[in-house]
C-alpha cells in the first residue's frame, strides 16, 4: 500500500466512528418523557434543579438522560391497543410505540431483569422489570382514540398494556387491571442489575 493511500484509509477509519458517536438529533419540542439511570445513549446533561423542577420534587436526580418529545415518539413504530378502560367501561384505542422501543432509542439495557420505574406527573410510580413490559406489551400511548392525549387528561403519554388481552391481568376487577400503568407518564428510571 502506498503512503498516501494509507493515510487516506487511516483517516477515514479515524472519522467513521467518531460520525457514529453522533450526537443524537436535537428535539424540536419540548421533552415529553425523560428516561433516566441505564442509558447508552445520552441527549441531554445532569439533572438541573431549576429545570427539573418536578423531578427535584419527586427526589429525582440523574447525570445523562435520553429525553423524547411528541415528534420523536412518535416517529418510533406505533402500535394500537383496545384494552376496557376502568374511566367508563368501554373499550378504546391506544397508540404509540412499544416501551421497549423507546428504551432501545434510549440505550438501556433489554435484558429480562432490569428494572423500570414508571412515574406520572403526580408522582404516581409503577415498578415493573423488561421481562413484564415485553411479556405484556407496554407501549408509550401518544393518542387515545385517534387523538394526541393532553395534558390535564391521561396523556400526553401513558404507560399503558392491553389488560383485556392478558389473562392474569384480564381475571382482575376492572379497577385494578391498570396498576402498573401510570397515565401523564414523564419518567422512566431505568436500573440494570
Amino acid at each position: 500500500m502506498h503512503k498516501r493511500q494509507f493515510l487516506a484509509a487511516a483517516m477515514t477509519a479515524a472519522t467513521v466512528p467518531a460520525m457514529a458517536r453522533a450526537a443524537p438529533p436535537a428535539l424540536r419540542g419540548p421533552a415529553l418523557l425523560t428516561v433516566t439511570g441505564s442509558v447508552a445513549k445520552p441527549n441531554r446533561g445532569p439533572f438541573d434543579a431549576v429545570r427539573d423542577q418536578m423531578m427535584h420534587k419527586q427526589k429525582i436526580s440523574f447525570e445523562r438522560a435520553r429525553a423524547f418529545d411528541f415528534t420523536a415518539l412518535t416517529a418510533l413504530p406505533a402500535h394500537t391497543i383496545r384494552p376496557t378502560l376502568e374511566y367508563d367501561g368501554k373499550a378504546h384505542a391506544l397508540r404509540g410505540p412499544l416501551l421497549l422501543d423507546v428504551l432501545m432509542v434510549a440505550g438501556a439495557p433489554q435484558d429480562d431483569a432490569v428494572r423500570l420505574l414508571l412515574r406520572g406527573v403526580d408522582g404516581y410510580a409503577a415498578a415493573l422489570t423488561v421481562a413484564q413490559a415485553r411479556a405484556q406489551r407496554f407501549i408509550v400511548a401518544t393518542h387515545l382514540d385517534g387523538q394526541a392525549m393532553a395534558l390535564g387528561g391521561l396523556g400526553p403519554l401513558w404507560a399503558i398494556h392491553d389488560a383485556d388481552r392478558i389473562a392474569a391481568v384480564a381475571a382482575l376487577p376492572l379497577a385494578e387491571r391498570f396498576a402498573s400503568c401510570p397515565w401523564a407518564l414523564y419518567h422512566i428510571g431505568v436500573e440494570a442489575g
